[in-house]
């Protein structure tokens, strides 16, 4: 039994539009002069339609988008969102989890969990309104969906899980593997306690998420945030992997234009394949070769095999 995931982050649909005056918040116009400054230039939707049609023609089984897909949390936005998210696939072969600029403002909140539900629900729930951790299983694969974006005030991109939502994955992560499944967590941030991102930018809660996944085990962690290709590994006795590491595998912005390899958009393939009583996974990237609107295959991802 096998899985193939394809794995993008950080869509940034554009371009962002002003904000109404209804919706106008300070982070938010603060935002929008940040996005006209230098994200205007680094978003390339039509790169990112290539790489989109691109990513359909590979047929991955599933597809995981974790988070971003909007810049200032507009209701403009987040319906524009919606529509982007139905070309990716249909809302059962799509999970998504929310990030810091999806939850940009608290306002913005009762949109975020009612547009984006059919995304974002476990198997066999109504899809009216988010709810995480979800669980979705495919080919013997559990993803593992959790929200890390919440309302910050200006200047600040960190995220927070919080006990409940911690509690909760970690009983999610002990009844699935103990039924031999693959469990794949998606998240926004970085979880890792001395990750990239900083303090003002990281997951707050993230030495507990760590502990969490030492305790319970997991076969992969998939997330975004960073815009910026990376391969971390998190010790667990408990995972099904061989060398008792659990790869954490960031992936750069889908639709940035960038000269630097780690930044410049790509998006993952990432294969999980049964071997007996434990679980071996690979992956590889494709994106836009450098000079070239061609969408084609990257160098390896990383090697994923556990480090010694």
């Amino acid at each position: 039994m096998s899985l193939t995931i394809a794995h993008l982050s950080d869509a940034h649909l554009s371009p962002a539009p002003f904000p109404p005056l209804a919706e106008m918040r300070l982070k938010r116009f603060m935002g929008f002069v940040n996005w006209k400054r230098s994200r205007e230039r680094i978003n390339d939707m039509p790169m990112l339609r290539r790489l989109v049609a691109d990513m359909r023609a590979q047929s991955p089984d599933h597809i995981a988008m974790t988070g971003d897909v909007v810049n200032l949390a507009l209701a403009t936005e987040f319906r524009r969102a919606a529509e982007w998210l139905k070309t990716l696939g249909s809302t059962t072969d799509v999970s998504f989890t929310p990030g810091n600029h999806d939850a940009y403002v608290r306002d913005a909140m009762p949109n975020l969990r009612r547009i984006f539900a059919p995304w974002t629900t476990s198997d066999g729930e109504e899809a009216s309104v988010s709810a995480f951790p979800y669980a979705r299983l495919r080919n013997d694969v559990v993803l593992i969906g959790l929200s890390s974006g919440v309302p910050t005030a200006p200047l600040l991109a960190s995220g927070r899980l919080g006990a409940t939502q911690i509690a909760a994955l970690k009983a999610l992560l002990k009844e699935t593997g103990a039924r031999g499944l693959a469990r794949v967590v998606l998240i926004h941030h970085s979880p890792l306690a001395k990750g990239p991102s900083g303090p003002l930018r990281g997951l707050d809660d993230a030495a507990d998420f760590e502990a969490a996944i030492a305790e319970c085990g997991a076969e992969a962690i998939l997330h975004g945030h960073t815009h910026k290709r990376m391969l971390h590994h998190l010790p667990s006795r408990a995972t099904k992997l061989g060398g008792g590491q659990v790869p954490v595998i960031g992936v750069s912005s889908c639709s940035a234009a960038s000269h630097d390899r780690r930044h410049r958009a790509a998006y993952y393939l990432i294969r999980l394949e049964r071997d007996g009583e434990r679980w071996r996974i690979g992956a590889r990237a494709r994106g836009p070769i450098a000079g070239t609107e061609i969408i084609g295959e990257h160098e390896p991802l990383m090697e994923l095999t556990p480090p010694k």
